[in-house]
């Protein structure tokens, strides 16, 4: 039995996780998770043992200086507590760490016990992975879950994959069976400009998951911070000949897939949530962005450097003519390696 202290009774509280590692491409899920807690004050009220998850030849502990005094700080999975007030207030469960190294039966059924006492009555996990998608269109975000009620219920896919997993699927599949209604959010990032951060795909995560739970969420610099990105990677791709055209190859590819969904209907439900958004509250702080970005002004977009020592895209391949978009992953895009390596 789990016993938690100092955690006051929370209102409608929805778990939202995201993991470092296999299922965070570009570092997308994980910041999402982040920015919720550093923008809504989160309270630390949990952290799994590390060593019954962790192998610390993968994740290293780090050591740092306090005072003079020397700390380790292990890597690990904590859970924090954020307050959503407005009209409708509605308390988070936050749960950000590393996908475990081991015993993931065990670390799922920890993170389900905190969800029963806390009185958890929707758990939304987000991940991200790589796909063959232009970086200057809107993120894809699917959300899939296993129960085919809740996904006529709230909009969403009703999981297909088959295929390798990680923490992300086994935690959901863990959800299902305990009888916790589950959600995943998938952000397919563009498999040429992987590396981290990706804001545009975090602030397109972030916008799916306010239109799910209904509640308003600040972005704070977001939105400017995923222009910023959209006008590095424009300027890196018009450098080399061969990745803009592989560019526009896909943007043509994606403009003919989604021509069908240019309906009537689609097109409603968009006015709803613009609707939604704009009659929610008034605006919250740093305004409320598209997930595309927009083209707007802001400061070059540096990537961070990887181990390799790679500073802009790599070339891609050029798609085989084929290829069939969407089939046989875990969120809906192509490439079954969606780990962000």
């Amino acid at each position: 039995m789990i016993e938690l202290e100092g955690v006051p009774e929370l209102i409608d509280p929805v778990m939202v996780a995201a993991f470092e590692g296999w299922n965070d491409a570009g570092d997308a899920a994980s910041t999402a998770v982040a920015h919720l807690d550093k923008e809504w004050k989160g309270e630390v009220f949990a952290a799994l043992d590390a060593e019954d998850y962790y192998d610390f030849q993968v994740n290293r502990p780090t050591v740092w200086l306090d005072g003079g005094v020397r700390k380790i700080t292990w890597p690990t999975t904590r859970l924090s507590v954020v307050r959503v007030g407005g009209d409708k207030p509605r308390d988070l469960v936050l749960v950000r760490g590393i996908e475990p190294s081991m015993r993931w039966r065990s670390f799922c059924n920890e993170l389900l016990g905190f969800a029963h006492e806390l009185g958890v009555e929707l758990v939304v996990i987000m991940g991200a992975l790589l796909g063959d998608t232009p970086h200057t269109r809107p993120v894809p975000v699917s959300g899939v879950t296993s129960d085919p009620d809740l996904a006529q219920r709230m909009d969403l896919e009703e999981t297909k994959y088959e295929g390798p997993t990680g923490i992300v699927g086994i935690l959901q599949e863990a959800c299902t069976h305990a009888g916790v209604p589950a959600v995943s959010l998938w952000a397919a990032v563009p498999h040429y400009v992987s590396q981290p951060p990706n804001p545009k795909a975090t602030l397109a995560l972030l916008n799916r998951l306010e239109d799910l739970i209904d509640v308003r969420i600040p972005l704070g610099e977001l939105p400017e911070d995923a222009r910023a990105w959209q006008v590095g990677v424009d300027q890196l791709a018009a450098e080399d000949s061969e990745v803009a055209e592989y560019v526009q190859t896909l943007e043509e590819a994606r403009d003919t897939a989604e021509l069908p969904e240019a309906s009537g209907e689609a097109i409603a439900r968009e006015f709803e949530r613009y609707l939604r958004r704009r009659d929610g509250g008034g605006p919250t702080p740093g305004g409320h962005a598209t997930v595309d970005g927009g083209d707007g002004p802001g400061g070059a977009w540096t990537p961070k450097d990887n181990p390799g020592g790679r500073a802009r895209p790599p070339k891609p391949p050029r798609p085989e003519a084929d290829t069939e978009a969407g089939s046989g992953t875990e969120a809906g895009a192509e490439d079954e390696d969606s780990s962000d390596d």
